[in-house]
């Protein structure tokens, strides 16, 4: 295991002395680590399929430390690695230009939130699926962060072509039982012997393997309709709209 200043401080909670440079030649550095290291996964930053950087806020990153410390380990549990082959020094210059990402977020889109928030209750259906502060379905990602997760083209994308921006941990299975009965639902564990999942009334079941017929999974299918032909063109504005004002307390 590497033993050096940066990972003593991480060690030590403290966080105080691990602070992300800021001058023009780190920025600029870190630019280009940024490029060949993250930017396959999260774009110039709000175009990616990955977490939204372009905000003051990073939701699993409030200090210089929490940020350099998932760039070094990564995210247990989602599609977030941890770094390769980047010493201390370029995962703080990496650090200073996501930082920098956050200085120019916009603060404010187009769109009218109330009118998206309807449409999202409404029209939309959304909350049959998403939940928002604790409220509405479970068979999609939790939303109450959204905006603060994901660029307004991104979530845009999201709605209008859902597999182009599928979310680990949300693809679909479906089995043939022995009896005949086929169960679908989000895929939630698999091993060699059982598959568990969340069918669409919320009910996580665990379906032994030796009881089924046929396994078919979804890797690449998200769940979600799209709904390019549902919104129009303003109403898709202001859902997004909507959508991006979910930031929770941040």
């Amino acid at each position: 295991m590497r033993f050096t200043i940066l990972a003593l401080c991480l060690a030590l909670g403290l966080s105080a002395q691990i602070k992300a440079p800021s001058d023009e030649a780190s920025l600029r550095e870190g630019l280009k680590l940024y490029q060949f290291h993250c930017s396959f996964c999260h774009g110039k930053g709000d175009d990616g399929m990955a977490a939204n950087l372009v905000t003051p806020n990073l939701v699993h990153a409030p200090t210089d430390a929490s940020l350099v410390n998932i760039i070094r380990n990564g995210i247990p549990g989602s599609d977030m690695p941890p770094a390769l082959g980047m010493s201390d020094q370029e995962m703080l210059m990496v650090a200073g230009y996501v930082r920098s990402l956050g200085r120019t977020a916009p603060t404010s889109i187009a769109g009218d939130k109330a009118k998206g928030k309807a449409l999202y209750m409404g029209k939309g259906g959304c909350a049959g699926c998403h939940m928002i502060d604790g409220k509405g379905g479970r068979s999609g990602p939790d939303l109450t962060l959204i905006g603060a997760m994901r660029s307004p083209s991104n979530l845009r994308t999201s709605i209008v072509d859902p597999n182009a921006a599928m979310v680990g941990g949300w693809s679909m299975v479906h089995l043939t039982l022995k009896s005949g009965q086929k169960v679908s639902g989000i895929r939630l564990n698999e091993d060699n012997f059982h598959v568990s999942l969340r069918d669409n009334k919320g009910k996580i079941q665990t379906i032994a393997k030796a009881d089924t017929t046929k396994i078919d999974r979804d890797l690449t299918r998200s769940s979600m309709p799209a709904y390019g032909k549902v919104f129009n063109e303003d109403e898709m504005t202001d859902l997004i709209a909507y959508l991006f004002s979910l930031r929770g307390a941040l």
